[in-house]
């Protein structure tokens, strides 16, 4: 039994428990774990070639784990956060310049003016809209559900022996 082997392991892991309390990154953990379960080795009389592959199997299989144990017992209940492009679908955006069927037009949403295309016919400026899909730079718009009515704009009534008009 060598008695020098597992006080170095010992020593190694409460280092690496320190750090662990030290640093917030929650890593050095599973290192601290290895080296405790490759000095308990050295003290069960397991050569040094040994105790470097129980210290190296102990630490990776509980680092890789930690993963799969956080996600699934910790994050279970969170709701995946949507950002960039892909919290674009779905959402209403305002017609800034009339959407025309050759060419497009654009909209405004989250404050950004972005090219729109329309997947139901030529829209009005001012009328809402929601993103179906996007396509490089470009987004594909339609009126939302029926449901929804625009009201259309109605004619400006004729002002008499104004002339100018």
């Amino acid at each position: 039994m060598d008695t020098t082997a597992w006080q170095l392991w010992l020593i190694a892991a409460i280092v690496l428990g320190a750090l662990e309390i030290k640093l917030s990154g929650f890593v050095t953990l599973w290192f601290a774990v290895g080296a405790l379960m490759a000095a308990l080795m050295a003290g069960a009389g397991l050569g040094f070639d040994g105790q470097l592959v129980v210290f190296t199997l102990v630490s990776s299989a509980l680092f890789g784990a930690s993963r799969t144990i956080f996600k699934h017992v910790f994050m279970r209940d969170a709701v995946r956060l949507k950002t960039g492009v892909e919290a674009m679908m779905g959402q209403e955006a305002v017609v800034t310049e009339a959407l025309s069927d050759p060419h497009g037009g654009t909209v405004r949403i989250n404050g950004e003016l972005w090219m729109a295309r329309s997947l139901s016919g030529p829209l009005p400026e001012g009328e809402r809209v929601t993103v179906e899909q996007i396509e490089g730079l470009k987004l594909w718009v339609r009126r939302p559900s029926a449901s929804h009515e625009v009201a259309l704009p109605q004619p400006r009534p004729k002002k008499e022996n104004a002339g100018w008009d």
